[in-house]
């Protein structure tokens, strides 16, 4: 389907604000450490299909505060969407941490959450190529998800090295003492105790003897000095990763629970280039002005575009480049590899040549 929109076509009340919005129940409670819980929620029956999930992806949870207010946060699935009835996340009790600690503190049964669509490009491309996973702390999240629906769907290998503070530490220590027994020959499974060895280091790490395979994909997740380490061990060990994921959580200062979209819309001027823009399968035509962002212009349109943070942290809002050059104004989820092959942010796209044509297909 395509449509053309012309300035006389404007409704910011179009964009649906709503309809982005999920309202979800807390279904189960599970104490997985001192200071990690799992949320298990319950999707109402006739938003199911508007709510499925990918491994890797992340859940952005509104979260009350004890002054009246509310921050936005995401957290990764823990659960698999081939496997588990609910959808999960697991939160981790962090220092200073406002929305950890009212979780930790208030999360009960059948308490509802609002939250938006799940999001992100986490998880894996290639379900044929072995993974070696690299998880620090809560950095297993994501790798629960991964695991679980390779073990179960696919047949590739699965070398994870898991670094936690001790033995105690470790969240998903059952579940993946379960899966390395019920599947010995594909799950290879190395924890690293801080409170042993020190911090991880590339020596530390080749000392483990964990088995690499020579061509794989790699995925890490926990601090970004543990994620360094991790791929300074994977370059000596002459693994050629067919690519590299890095998994990147920060605060951000907006509340996408917050309808900020009814801005004045701006007219397209003298500069401005012709944009054609794919949302759901249905394509939009518009002019589009240099000093704005590709988000704010779909949501001027009144069209329905994903996103969470608009700060060009999240990749909530990662859509495909197929025509055109934009420029983007910051980037700190995207790599090479994804910038290669045409993924760009709409919350940091301004236009630099025309035609352009985009997709949201992520």
């Amino acid at each position: 389907m395509f449509r053309s929109a012309a300035p006389a076509d404007l409704d910011t009340s179009a964009v649906g604000h709503e309809d982005r919005i999920f309202e979800l129940e807390i279904a189960e409670v599970t104490y997985e450490t001192e200071d990690a819980i799992s949320l298990c929620f319950a999707v109402p029956e006739h938003r199911k299909s508007h709510f499925r999930y990918e491994p890797g992806q992340f859940l952005t949870l509104e979260i009350p505060c004890t002054d009246g207010g509310s921050v936005a946060r995401c957290y990764s699935f823990s659960s698999s969407p081939v496997r588990d009835p609910y959808p999960t996340v697991t939160i981790k009790r962090i220092q200073d941490g406002v929305a950890s600690h009212w979780l930790h503190d208030n999360a009960v049964r059948g308490m509802r959450l609002k939250a938006l669509k799940p999001s992100g490009m986490f998880g894996p491309e290639n379900w044929d190529a072995d993974f070696v996973l690299m998880a620090a702390g809560s950095g297993i999240t994501p790798m629960m998800s991964i695991i679980k629906t390779a073990l179960l769907r696919h047949t590739n290998r699965i070398t994870l090295v898991y670094a936690n503070q001790n033995r105690g530490s470790v969240i998903f220590a059952e579940q993946l003492t379960e899966l390395q027994s019920r599947f010995p020959d594909r799950l290879d499974v190395h924890h690293w105790y801080t409170s042993d060895s020190g911090l991880p280091t590339a020596a530390g790490l080749a000392s483990m003897g964990a088995a690499i395979p020579a061509h794989c994909e790699a995925f890490l997740c926990g601090p970004p000095q543990y994620m360094n380490v991790a791929e300074e061990w994977l370059a000596r060990t002459g693994t050629t990763a067919h690519r590299t994921h890095r998994e990147v959580f920060s605060s951000f200062d907006s509340n996408p629970f917050q309808d900020d979209t009814t801005a004045a819309a701006h007219e397209p001027d003298a500069n401005s280039v012709t944009a054609q823009v794919e949302i759901e399968g249905i394509s939009t035509e518009f002019a589009w002005n240099a000093d704005t962002k590709l988000l704010d212009r779909l949501l001027e349109l009144g069209l329905d575009a994903p996103y969470v943070c608009r700060e060009g942290t999240c990749g909530g809002c990662a859509y495909t480049l197929t025509d055109g050059t934009v420029t983007m104004l910051a980037n700190e989820t995207l790599d090479e590899h994804e910038l290669h092959q045409g993924v760009r942010l709409a919350c940091q796209s301004v236009p630099a040549a025309e035609p352009i044509r985009a997709v949201f297909d992520r």
